[in-house]
């Protein structure tokens, strides 16, 4: 490595160092999110139709100093990873702001007044950044998708046959609720939150007896065997958003320690074993000699001393 590229890297060490003091601050992230709360203050102000036609110009000035204080806290942001690059891109809330701050200086977008808005609108969701547990929430929310495509398979599936046991059997005396199949479906999607269920089951009885259980296996199962599937799997998600919180939550090791993690664990395995060995030693030293048998006292010692065999010494 030469001395220009050490050196570039230096400057870029000591750029993320000031940076991220910066970024990481309590009182930046304070500014930033009442900034926040601010445009949706102000975008809340623009609804009023006289405000607009009499401030218009310095609510515009304002649009604008806020688009430059996002744009300078997203440059913070990426500059306070300078030394590793990579890092930025990784968070997805680093995407997620530089996305919405980036898509506010197109043309295509600046010129559509309806985007434009939405996109300021999508500045309010930023404060989730500064709200763990609002954070917690949208991240669960988002884990929870793949299992909400799932149960609105199922929930569709059993809509749907439902709706076609309804039409056969109520679509000739009750028209208005099951004379098509779009109509079937929609009742039963609205008696799911059990809305008039008691008109509905009224009305089938007048038609057949049998219609009860028609309508108590259409609510046991949709209104409560698929909902609370629904309920366990945004918990499971929440748990799983919560573990990830505080995973990201506590602090990381530097490269140097992650490298250094084996050999320590390998270094205190040694320690270890060394303790158990001494350990060993001092306990073997300490049992007591044993005695002889045919005299009371301690066993003489072998060394240097010839054993006879008892056939030679005969």
């Amino acid at each position: 490595m030469t001395d220009g590229e050490t050196t570039r890297l230096r400057a870029r060490g000591a750029l993320a160092e000031r940076c991220r003091a910066i970024t990481g601050a309590r009182w930046f992230a304070v500014t930033v999110f009442a900034l926040i709360l601010a445009n949706a203050a102000v975008l809340g102000v623009e609804t009023y139709t006289g405000v607009v036609h009499r401030w218009h110009e310095e609510l515009k000035l304002v649009e604008h100093g806020f688009l430059a204080v996002f744009t300078l806290e997203i440059l913070l942001r990426a500059a306070a990873h300078a030394d590793r690059p990579g890092d930025f891109f990784r968070d997805p809330w680093n995407l997620f702001d530089l996305v919405v701050v980036l898509c506010a200086f197109l043309p295509v977008v600046r010129e559509n007044a309806t985007v434009l808005r939405m996109l300021r609108l999508a500045r309010v969701l930023r404060a989730a950044r500064f709200l763990p547990q609002l954070r917690i929430v949208l991240v669960a929310v988002g884990r929870s998708l793949p299992g909400t495509v799932s149960f609105l398979f199922v929930g569709a599936l059993l809509l749907y046959v439902y709706a076609m046991v309804g039409w056969v059997f109520f679509a000739d005396d009750d028209p208005v609720h099951f004379g098509s199949i779009g109509r079937a479906v929609l009742t039963l999607f609205l008696l799911m939150t059990l809305d008039g269920l008691g008109d509905a089951v009224r009305a089938g009885l007048e038609i057949s007896r049998w219609s009860i259980l028609y309508y108590a296996s259409y609510v046991l199962l949709a209104s409560f065997v698929l909902v609370n599937v629904l309920i366990g799997v945004v918990i499971t998600s929440l748990d799983e958003a919560r573990d990830m919180e505080k995973e990201e939550s506590q602090p990381a090791r530097s490269p140097a320690e992650a490298t250094d993690a084996p050999e320590h664990r390998l270094r205190d395995r040694i320690v270890a074993a060394r303790r158990a060995l001494d350990e060993l030693e001092e306990s073997l030293q300490n049992l007591p000699v044993p005695c002889s048998r045919e005299g009371g006292g301690t066993a003489p010692s072998t060394s240097g001393q010839t054993h006879t065999p008892p056939s030679a010494a005969t």
